[in-house]
C-alpha cells in the first residue's frame, strides 16, 4: 500500500526515538502536521460529539398509563411521534417493543404498528394477536436485524376502536428452542384512547406545518 507523506514522516519519527542513535539525534525531526494537511490514510482525526437532542435523536413527549408518547426530532421541526410499550414475560424480562402510530384518513389502515421480537422466535409460526375476546389474526415477520425480528402491522379503524374499548391485547410467539410451546405477552391498553388520540393531534399537526 502507499504510504501518504504524514503517514511516512510519523512512522520515521517513531522509529528514530525507539532506536535513540546518537546520528538521528541530530537530524532535523519530521514538521508537524498542520491544519490544513491531509488526514493520514485509515487514521480517524475525530469528531464532536452527536447531539443528544439533535435531529434523529428521540424523546418522551408524554406518558399515558402504560403507553410513552415518543418523538423523533426532525431539522424541520415536524417531529413524529408514535405510542410505545415494552412487553414483558410472566418473569418481568423484557421481550418485545410495540410501537404505534395513526395514519393518514382514507387508509384501508388507520394506524400502523412496528412490533419487535428477539430473534429466537420461530419466524415461520408468525405473530399471532388479539384483543380481548376477539378472534385471533396472524402476522409476518418483515425482516430481523441485530436488535430483533420484525413484524410490520396494519390496523383498520374498526381494530382501533377495539385498542380504545379493550383492556389487554395478547401477543403470542413460538421460541425456535421450544417450538411446541408458546410465550403470551400482554399488551395494556390502559391509556391508549387517550395516547392515539395525542399522537394523532400531534402528526396531524406536523403535517400541516
Amino acid at each position: 500500500m502507499r504510504m501518504s507523506k504524514t503517514l511516512t514522516s510519523l512512522l520515521a519519527l517513531t522509529l528514530g526515538l525507539g532506536l535513540a542513535q546518537a546520528t538521528l539525534a541530530q537530524e532535523a525531526a519530521p514538521a508537524a502536521p498542520t491544519a490544513d494537511a491531509p488526514a493520514a490514510e485509515g487514521l480517524s482525526m475525530g469528531a464532536a460529539p452527536a447531539d443528544p437532542n439533535g435531529p434523529g435523536s428521540m424523546y418522551v413527549e408524554a406518558n399515558f398509563n402504560d403507553w410513552e408518547q415518543r418523538c423523533i426530532r426532525e431539522e424541520d421541526g415536524t417531529n413524529p411521534c408514535q405510542l410505545y410499550q415494552l412487553l414483558q414475560d410472566g418473569e418481568g424480562n423484557n421481550v418485545a417493543e410495540f410501537s404505534l402510530f395513526n395514519l393518514p384518513a382514507g387508509n384501508q389502515a388507520a394506524a400502523g404498528a412496528t412490533i419487535i421480537v428477539p430473534l429466537e422466535t420461530l419466524l415461520t409460526a408468525n405473530l399471532v394477536m388479539k384483543v380481548d375476546n376477539t378472534p385471533e389474526k396472524v402476522y409476518p415477520f418483515s425482516w430481523c436485524s441485530n436488535v430483533g425480528c420484525v413484524s410490520r402491522v396494519g390496523f383498520t379503524q374498526a381494530e382501533v376502536d377495539a385498542f380504545k374499548n379493550g383492556s389487554k391485547a395478547v401477543l403470542t410467539i413460538v421460541p425456535v428452542v421450544a417450538p411446541d410451546q408458546k410465550v403470551a405477552l400482554d399488551l395494556s391498553l390502559s391509556g391508549f384512547t387517550a395516547g392515539f388520540n395525542a399522537v394523532t393531534e400531534a402528526n396531524t399537526k406536523n403535517a400541516g406545518q
